[in-house]
């Protein structure tokens, strides 16, 4: 899965009324959401929500739709966060790019200061983790140093969508 380097692009930020983001706030709540309940929701008909969101889509803003997994019920108990410094300036994309394909890499960021990378991994336990990061990770070339750590607890805002979308529209005048 290739990286996401959007971030590396200074595009434009879209013109989004107040109607589109409403209609991204009631997505972010629930993407599962009928059009028809949207458009009840926000004084529109199915057919113009549906436009909305194609035009949503089609800019970008709109990635995609996703379920929120429990790892933990799923055998994935074990989150570790691990830091890596790579051998040489120029190689930090590619080595993130092989960093990702390992099945238990749930994200890999780019970052600056004292590491290059930030992975986060999902495992079963500590053998697991032990073999994902010795057999696997550490076998990859261009790795000059690790910091690991093991999370205990994260947390995460319900709706942090939500509260970017709120900051995009000014609060109502009294």
């Amino acid at each position: 899965m290739p990286i996401d380097m959007a971030n590396d692009k200074h595009e434009p930020v879209p013109r989004l009324d107040d109607t589109d983001v409403a209609i991204l706030k009631y997505l972010a709540e629930d993407a599962r959401l009928s059009q028809r309940a949207i458009a009840r929701g926000v004084g529109m008909s199915p057919p113009a929500v549906a436009d909305r969101i194609a035009r949503l889509e089609s800019l970008g803003v709109i990635e995609g739709y996703r379920a929120r997994i429990n790892y933990g019920l799923l055998g994935r108990a074990l989150t570790v966060v691990v830091g890596i410094a790579s051998e040489r300036s120029d190689n930090q994309r590619e080595l993130a790019q092989q960093v990702v394909e390992i099945p238990e890499v749930e994200s890999v960021d780019l970052v600056t200061g004292a590491l290059d990378l930030q992975v986060r991994l999902r495992v079963r336990d500590q053998a697991h983790f032990n073999e994902v990061y010795f057999d696997r990770l550490l076998a990859l070339p261009g790795i000059r140093h690790t910091e690991t750590a093991l999370v205990l607890y994260a947390y995460t805002p319900d709706n942090f969508a939500d509260r970017v979308l709120t900051s995009l529209t000014p609060p109502e005048e009294p």
